[in-house]
């Protein structure tokens, strides 16, 4: 019996490797296998059918570069970075594991190359150098010094020279200048919070290069409360939490105060000024976002706020980021980090369009 055994296994492999000859001999001229294979990093043209759920888990499977470490001299156009803070948050905490579960839900973004088909634009393929940072390392003991890390962390990255020069506007075809108020090409900042509290230091920081910003702000909250009613500041640092950031960065002349609206009005107000973006994921009805630490019925769709983001195409959008997601009370499907990495595909995909950039009188 035993004699037999080596003649049938040369004859299985043999039909084996028969028929995997057959299949491929077969397949017409021409014909794309794998049609919607995964770009690994988007732009370089490797292509790997496992690369959503294989290797470190970036934004988009974007680079990793040690922005705040070793790679301090690193240029980019465009970075995301993570803020995980959440104890300043009112109610329900866990927005710390908000920028790992962000990335998470974001893995599938290149599936199909990232071309986003309203706005008509891929920008991973813009010519746009997009990076992930990683995040700002942030204490969860000490507030106060939390925010100045997030500040600090912030600011090491705006005041960083842009990869790409502004070039020529597309429609004069005569030369970009600056819109910040020091004249100088910054990169864009994509922050991933963390409680909403966190804004409070982006502005501070994107003060520094631009003054006083016009603010779009999508909540199901104003957030604009005084301390001494939301929270009852016991202390100087318990009045600056998640519901009364604006309040401070309006008394610290951080922004500038606009009229409610959707798509017209916004464009009506901001006009052609710098913009900061800041959404917190409880703008969205719990239906389809429903881990955050304040939830609240009747907010938008998915597809209602993925509208109005494409409205603002053409808006000098200098930063933004997105808050308030926390993973833990999400369901098994990752519907909430899912729709804040959605979200933030179409916040860069307006970026990746416009420069910020103006052509000069």
């Amino acid at each position: 019996m035993r004699s037999y055994i080596p003649v049938l296994t040369t004859f299985v492999v043999t039909l084996v490797s028969a028929h995997e000859y057959d299949q491929s001999t077969q397949i017409p001229l021409d014909y794309v296998k794998y049609p919607y294979q995964a770009v690994y990093y988007p732009g370089d043209n490797d292509v790997t059918a496992d690369s959503v759920f294989s290797g470190i888990t970036t934004f988009a499977k974007l680079p990793w570069v040690q922005c705040l470490g070793k790679d301090r001299d690193a240029a980019f156009d465009i970075a995301f970075i993570g803020a995980p803070f959440d104890t300043g948050t009112s109610y329900r905490p866990g927005a710390r594991f908000g920028p790992a579960g962000i990335r998470a839900g974001s893995r599938r973004l290149t599936l199909y190359g990232g071309y986003n088909v309203p706005l008509q634009v891929n920008p991973f393929l813009s010519g746009l150098k997009i990076v992930d940072c990683g995040d700002i390392p942030v204490t969860p003991y000490d507030n106060k010094y939390a925010i100045k890390q997030i500040e600090e962390g912030h600011k090491e990255l705006l005041h960083r020279p842009a990869y790409s020069p502004l070039g020529n506007s597309t429609l004069t075809g005569k030369p970009l200048t600056p819109i910040s108020l020091d004249g100088k090409n910054h990169p864009r900042i994509v922050t991933l919070g963390g409680d909403h509290t966190i804004v409070l230091p982006l502005l501070r920081s994107i003060y520094s290069a631009y003054g006083p910003i016009s603010v779009i702000h999508f909540d199901s909250h104003l957030d604009t409360w005084k301390p001494t009613v939301f929270g009852g500041a016991p202390s100087e640092q318990a009045a600056i939490n998640h519901g009364t950031y604006f309040y401070w960065a309006s008394q610290e002349g951080l922004i500038k105060n606009g009229t409610e609206g959707i798509i017209k009005k916004i464009r009506e107000t901001v006009g052609d000024l710098p913009v900061y973006l800041s959404i917190d994921i409880d703008s969205i009805d719990p239906a389809f976002a429903p881990a955050t630490g304040t939830p609240e019925t009747g907010g938008w769709s998915t597809r209602e706020l993925r509208t109005i983001l494409r409205g603002l195409d053409g808006l000098f959008i200098v930063s933004a980021d997105i808050v308030e997601v926390a993973p833990a009370y999400d369901t098994n499907a990752e519907l909430t980090t899912m729709a804040a990495a959605d979200v933030l595909f179409e916040v860069i995909s307006v970026m990746a369009k416009t420069p910020l950039g103006k052509v000069e009188n």
